[in-house]
């Protein structure tokens, strides 16, 4: 027979697994147990639909809509030029930073014989009942040639010419900044400062300069000299009749 006693009634043998309990884990993070977050959301952050500690952020909150209106080039939206903008460039020692491409010469070229026969074809129908084509040669003397374009009809279709060609370049690069060949070759003339479209007033400046000498006086000079000027100009690219107007030609994004 066995000496071992039964325990006493109501004490459990110290090797009894059915009176042991498992081991207690601590919690996670490290907490002690009974531990409970503080009010107010987790330790460092802002309270629940409260605003961070500090206040709001600086400049306060994002306005409604979106945010604010682009780079009238299109694209990302240059820093300030120095100096007003014209001729400081756009920061920097880059003047061309945050502008679009400038127009390609060759594009601009085309584009100013697009518009001129749009503009030269109807006034060449206009101007046959005005006699235009008539040689002035046919007089006999030098003084004839002169009072017969002063007192006829070739003076008054002269100025016609005129007033057709400085509005055509007018109205439609103070509208859209466009004629009808920039807008189909994909070219736009810009304000150089800060690329809006041109006002009617840099518009006329603009048309009064490129066409006042080539329909008086220079019409192969005047027009070869504003070409040389665009190709040789450094960094805009202009013409007399840009620095005029304080234009610039660019490309229009695709």
């Amino acid at each position: 027979m066995s000496n071992d006693q039964p325990p006493p009634p109501g004490q459990q043998p110290e090797d009894d697994p059915f009176s042991k309990r498992p081991p207690q884990e601590p919690p996670q993070g490290g907490q002690p147990p009974g531990w409970q977050p503080p009010p107010g959301g987790p330790a460092g952050g802002p309270p629940p639909g409260g605003q961070p500690p500090g206040g709001p952020p600086p400049g306060g909150s994002p306005p409604p809509g979106g945010p604010p209106p682009g780079n009238p080039y299109g694209g990302t939206p240059p820093p300030p030029p120095p100096y007003g903008g014209y001729g400081g460039g756009y920061g920097g020692a880059d003047p061309l930073s945050g502008m679009p491409p400038l127009a390609d010469s060759g594009k601009r070229i085309a584009a100013r014989i697009i518009d001129w026969l749009i503009v030269a074809v109807p006034l060449a129908i206009i101007g046959i009942p005005f006699k235009v084509y008539q040689r002035a040669t046919d007089n006999d003397s030098f003084d004839d040639t002169v009072n017969s374009l002063n007192g006829g009809g070739q003076l008054v279709f002269q100025l016609i010419t005129i007033v057709a060609f400085v509005a055509y370049d007018t109205v439609m690069h103070a509208k859209k900044g466009q004629t009808l060949g920039k807008k189909w070759l994909k070219l736009r003339v810009a304000m150089l400062n800060d690329g809006s479209t041109p006002p009617t007033n840099s518009s006329l400046v603009r048309a009064l300069v490129l066409w006042l000498p080539t329909l008086i006086c220079c019409a192969c000079l005047w027009p070869l000299l504003l070409l040389i000027l665009i190709l040789v100009d450094k960094p805009y690219k202009q013409g007399l009749h840009d620095k005029a107007a304080k234009t610039v030609v660019v490309s229009v994004p695709q």
